[in-house]
């Protein structure tokens, strides 16, 4: 049984047991939780220090993660208040699940209460532990905390868990009835009203103040969305725990239908063959609509490899709304190393709060390839390395379990010693698995203006023999002098209206513990000499940890994994991990001093990066990260790549190539 099975559990005896199976759980849908139990149960150990280690480690066998200080310190702040007033209401029988994690660990619930109603109905209710005691409402989804940090409403929030239990339970499944609720324990009536919202979705969701908790408990019962509800007996615990959530058939035609209508996922050339081939394997491993999912032992493990602007994001896109629409009891899923994607991702699906669950965190790979039969993974040369025979042990599960899993990747952009699938390891694996293979290329260029010309320019330049430079109608490839004139460029093209970023190698301090303030620290200095001999400084700051936000609402740098594509990024500077996976139309690139064109090769020099995963390396075996790390910052730009470089024999022979002399006539 899977690790995730395991989860503190408490005897009304008094004693705490060693962790034990969740009762009732079935094999295929286990719980992930820190905690369950009954309430009065969880109440009475809830202070022992030995039991909050024990939801430690439970947390962390759930795939959530090591607990950290500030999250340990919210269970002993949060949970207390809220065990003490379900007491005093008269809910001690109910069961309660602390940390309660949804299939692929995308969510976690603070709290779930569950229960007993009338007719037989399962009562459930979502409580979201708040410590806040002020906050300001920037719009529907947003608040500002005392602190200056942005984040969700907590009502939205809530409502958007809710609608999870709503839209995920499968057919069979016991019947529902789905309510919500906010405890904001240290806050007073007059600051939690703040957070009231007037919106039908939230109308019915109370948020609790410090005196609310402490209401009579006849009023108490109300306030809590517990009233109707009685203790649920250890059947009714059990069919809740062997529920196996997985999306409604509205869920999965609405939310496909979308991805595969959007225009940017739209697909042509040998995007559209390798979609056909796909759907056409598709067809002959997993069951059509209508039909039960049955595990056999065969299966199909698909490559799939291309360089930037190849169109694998948008032909991996495209392939999960069909498989959600065509194979829905496959419950399929997208799976992506790069945070940075997977945000995007959500945000573009953030008008169906309950299509999280789709994109489950890389963290979850594992455990998602035991519960889904059709698996697409993005950027997988991304995933981390380990085990004893090469393939990661995580992607060595995809291979073995899913019926149908697609990988998409690029051996090119492998840009860490931690890092590196290759195609070749996963056939290997495929065969070694009894799984058949097949491998697919897309050749295609559709992000520098299809300009296959300009990506091929690209990897002579850093693999081969560089060319000089000699155009291409629609994409503009140009040196800046120096970063003034990078900046002021970026900052004309987005003033135009157009998405324009500029990205740097990684050679400057990025501090892991920035302020929290709307000025950020201006890290990258930049030495500019001019004609006159006196030396100008270029500043800038990396892009920001968190969003930043005036105090008037107004956003000054969005969050570092939308850096790319929202208002306020083009004022911080970008790195590889928050450029890879994505484009817009303007990019700047600063070459720095890592990378430099000496005696007619590229040459590296680790001793100037900071990124503490690569610094310590060989300067041979840094090379191999740092091309690949400038061939993907190179890439991302759909109509415009302008480039500076800090070394000023890099610069010449950069200019020399970019802007070659003419060829003198005859």
């Amino acid at each position: 049984m899977s690790d995730q099975s395991l989860i503190p559990a408490v005897h009304s005896s008094g004693t705490i047991p060693s962790p034990r199976p969740v009762p009732g759980a079935a094999a295929a849908g286990v719980v992930a939780c820190a905690a369950a139990g009954r309430v009065s149960e969880i109440a009475a150990h809830v202070d022992d220090p030995s039991f909050l280690k024990a939801c430690a480690a439970r947390y962390t066998a759930a795939g959530f993660g090591v607990p950290g200080d500030a999250e340990m310190r919210s269970w002993r702040n949060s949970w207390p208040p809220l065990l003490e007033a379900l007491g005093r209401a008269g809910l001690s029988d109910l069961q309660v699940y602390l940390e309660y994690g949804t299939p692929g660990g995308s969510r976690r619930l603070d709290a779930l209460l569950v229960g007993a109603g009338p007719d037989g109905v399962l009562g459930l209710v979502v409580v979201e532990l708040k410590q806040w005691q002020t906050c300001r409402v920037l719009d529907a989804e947003r608040v500002m905390r005392s602190d200056r940090v942005v984040t969700a409403h907590p009502v939205f929030q809530v409502a958007a868990y809710r609608s999870f239990f709503t839209h995920w339970r499968p057919a069979g499944a016991p019947e529902l009835d789905v309510r919500a609720v906010v405890v904001l324990h240290n806050a007073s009536a007059e600051e939690a009203a703040v957070l009231r919202p007037d919106a039908p979705v939230a109308a019915d969701i109370p948020v609790l103040s410090g005196a609310d908790l402490s209401a009579p408990a006849k009023d108490l019962v109300g306030l809590l969305r517990s009233d109707g509800l009685a203790a649920p007996d250890a059947a009714q615990v059990a069919a809740f725990e062997g529920i196996r959530w997985e999306p409604s058939s509205r869920l999965l035609d609405h939310v496909g239908s979308d991805l595969e209508g959007t225009s940017a996922f739209a697909l042509v050339g040998d995007q559209q063959d390798a979609f056909v081939r796909i759907r056409g394997a598709a067809v002959r491993h997993l069951p059509a609509r209508g039909e039960v999912m049955v595990r056999k032992g065969d299966g199909a493990v698909i490559t799939v490899s291309g360089g930037p602007g190849s169109g694998k994001t948008a032909l991996a896109v495209r392939l999960l709304g069909r498989l959600m629409r065509d194979h829905p009891a496959t419950r399929p899923r997208f799976v992506t190393p790069s945070g940075t994607l997977r945000t995007h991702l959500l945000d573009a699906v953030r008008g169906h709060s309950a299509a999280r669950e789709l994109f489950p965190s890389i963290g979850a790979l594992r455990s998602t390839a035991q519960q889904t039969g059709a698996l697409v993974i993005d950027e997988a040369q991304r995933i981390k390395r380990g085990g004893t025979d090469g393939l990661p042990p995580d992607l060595v599960a995809v291979v073995k379990h899913v019926p149908l899993a697609v990988i998409f990747l690029d051996e090119r952009q492998i840009i860490r010693p931690d890092e590196g699938t290759t195609v070749d390891e996963i056939r290997t694996a495929a065969r070694r698995l009894g799984r058949v293979h097949h491998h697919l290329e897309l050749t295609g260029s559709f992000r520098c203006a299809g300009s296959a010309a300009y990506t091929a320019w690209v990897d002579a330049l850093l693999y081969g023999e560089p060319v000089p430079w000699t155009g291409h109608a629609g994409y503009d490839l140009g040196l800046c002098d120096d970063p003034f004139q990078m900046q002021e460029w970026i900052d004309q093209a987005t003033a135009a209206g157009h998405t324009a970023r500029t990205t740097a190698g990684f050679c400057w301090p990025w501090p892991r513990n920035r302020p929290r303030t709307p000025t950020l620290p201006l890290d990258i200095r930049i030495d500019v000499p001019s004609p006159t001999g006196k030396t100008r400084v270029w500043e800038a700051a990396w892009n920001a940890r968190e969003t930043l936000t005036d105090v008037d609402g107004t956003h000054i740098a969005p969050r570092s994994q939308l850096w790319a594509t929202h208002t306020g990024g083009h004022q911080q500077i970008g790195c590889i991990y928050t450029a890879q996976g994505l484009e817009y139309h303007h990019s700047g690139v600063i070459i720095g001093p890592d990378l430099t064109w000496t005696n007619d090769h590229w040459e590296a020099h680790p001793d100037q990066s900071r990124d503490e995963t690569l610094r310590d390396l060989p300067p041979e075996q840094y090379l191999r990260y740092a091309l690949n790390i400038y061939r993907v910052l190179l890439t991302r730009g759909t109509h415009t790549t302008h480039i500076h470089t800090t070394d000023p024999t890099t610069q010449h022979f950069l200019d020399q190539l970019i802007n070659p002399a003419p060829t003198p006539s005859n």
